[in-house]
């Protein structure tokens, strides 16, 4: 990984939207990996140890679930960052994902792109986010 540089690996089946989050994410100052399916997106993650993982359910060869059970059982994987973004919206999905350990599950159609790159700043940098909220009088 590049030093000094946030590594995002993004695993989305959907290459249009896959694009853009490359797009805006390398924008924003990180590095970035992509991935069209989960079995490709587990070896890139345990290959490259990015700092985030944004991960989609729905994918052919290996959905977002069973990567993310695999991906917990290997030493590095069980303390990764994983955020889970879908457009499944159904309680027992979001269930399964937490405990399964996604840090957050976003449904795709509910956030822009610029509120899924402050959204893994958070999850980053949590304790930057605060002060910055301090700064602001408010939340971020």
């Amino acid at each position: 990984m590049q030093e000094g540089k946030d590594t995002i690996l993004i695993i989305e089946d959907e290459r249009p939207l896959s694009q853009a989050l490359d797009d805006k994410f390398t924008r924003e100052g990180f590095k970035t990996l992509v991935a069209k399916n989960g079995e490709e997106g587990l070896d890139v993650a345990l290959r490259e140890h990015p700092d985030l993982i944004l991960l989609d359910i729905v994918m052919p060869v290996m959905d977002g679930m069973t990567m993310l059970k695999r991906l917990r059982e290997d030493a590095w994987g069980k303390d990764a960052i994983v955020i889970m973004l879908t457009n499944l919206t159904d309680n027992e999905r979001v269930a399964d994902a937490i405990t399964e350990g996604s840090h957050d599950y976003l449904v795709k159609s509910n956030w822009k792109i610029e509120d899924v790159v402050k959204k893994v700043r958070e999850k980053l940098h949590p304790a930057a986010q605060e002060v910055l909220a301090a700064r602001s009088g408010g939340s971020i």
